[in-house]
């Protein structure tokens, strides 16, 4: 997977691994958190604690450095919180359809918790 991680030099540099991609999205939380960042066009940077996660918030944790190891978000942190923003173009140059997949996996989800 082509992602870009921003190092302390504040520089960009490109991450291929698509296994760590396909592990990552292999836990529902993680698919669940990607899917959100996915409803958003803009890709703008959300707030890592406005997702509805039912963890603890070291578990939480793992699931965001899961993620950005993976090369499917970056991760901001400013003063006491964090930021997420989804890498969508990188995704989808090597994925393409990967989020729309996932988004409705997201809308089904919610549809059966709205029935039910």
């Amino acid at each position: 997977m082509h992602a870009l991680r921003y190092d302390a030099n504040h520089t960009w540099r490109r991450i291929v691994d698509l296994g760590k991609v396909f592990a990552a999205l292999a836990d529902d939380s993680r698919r669940r958190v990607i899917a959100e960042l996915a409803t958003d066009p803009e890709d703008q940077e959300r707030a890592c604690g406005s997702f509805d996660l039912p963890v603890k918030k070291a578990t939480r944790t793992h699931h965001f450095r899961v993620l950005r190891e993976a090369g499917l978000v970056v991760q901001r942190d400013h003063g006491n919180g964090s930021t997420l923003r989804l890498l969508r173009a990188d995704i989808e140059e090597r994925c393409p359809g990967l989020l729309q997949l996932l988004v409705a996996e997201l809308g089904q989800s919610r549809e059966g918790r709205t029935k039910s």
